[in-house]
């Protein structure tokens, strides 16, 4: 009997270890599913900053961009009002060269430059060939005429220069 009873003690401390860990390993689980529920939660908020904070940068770039362009259009509205009440066609011309110059320097400060083109060896990141002029007056493979005007916003190129280039005559 007391052999029994040690077998069954024994079978008995061995399910209970079982039972223990089972349970430490349960434990264990719900600690990571717990971290990794929440882990997944943050990364969702996350994300969801990164796209509000994307969507307010695009906004306040193009209201920065709007405010520039109102003072223009403002000028716009003046001038329209002098041009219909004059005759003397110097002053609509100075009034253009004004609103002209703005329009240019606001877009300046906004990081718009105009892409030189003129006399400039043709080069394809820049410019875009939409003639070819077989010449001996210039140079082969530079620009001999600037057709329409090209721009770049900082580094990245907007609208290349629309170009006629010298070819070998």
């Amino acid at each position: 009997v007391s052999t029994e009873n040690a077998e069954v003690s024994e079978e008995n401390t061995e399910k209970a270890e079982e039972k223990n860990a089972t349970a430490e390993l349960q434990k264990k689980y719900d600690e990571l599913n717990n971290q990794y529920i929440r882990l997944a939660a943050d990364f969702d908020n996350f994300r969801k900053r990164q796209a509000q904070e994307r969507e307010s940068l695009i906004n306040y770039g193009a209201e920065n961009a709007m405010k520039k362009l109102i003072e223009v259009l403002d000028n716009f509205d003046r001038a329209k009002t002098v041009i219909d009440k004059t005759e003397d066609l110097q002053q609509v011309k100075d009034s253009f060269d004004v609103l002209y110059k703005q329009m240019f320097d606001n877009s300046e400060k906004l990081g718009l430059t105009v892409i030189e083109a003129q006399g400039q060896e043709f080069d394809p990141n820049f410019h875009e060939a939409v003639m070819q002029t077989p010449t001996t007056e210039h140079p082969e493979n530079h620009v001999i005429n600037e057709l329409q005007k090209g721009y770049k916003l900082g580094d990245k190129v907007l609208r290349p220069t629309l170009v006629n280039v010298a070819t070998e005559g």
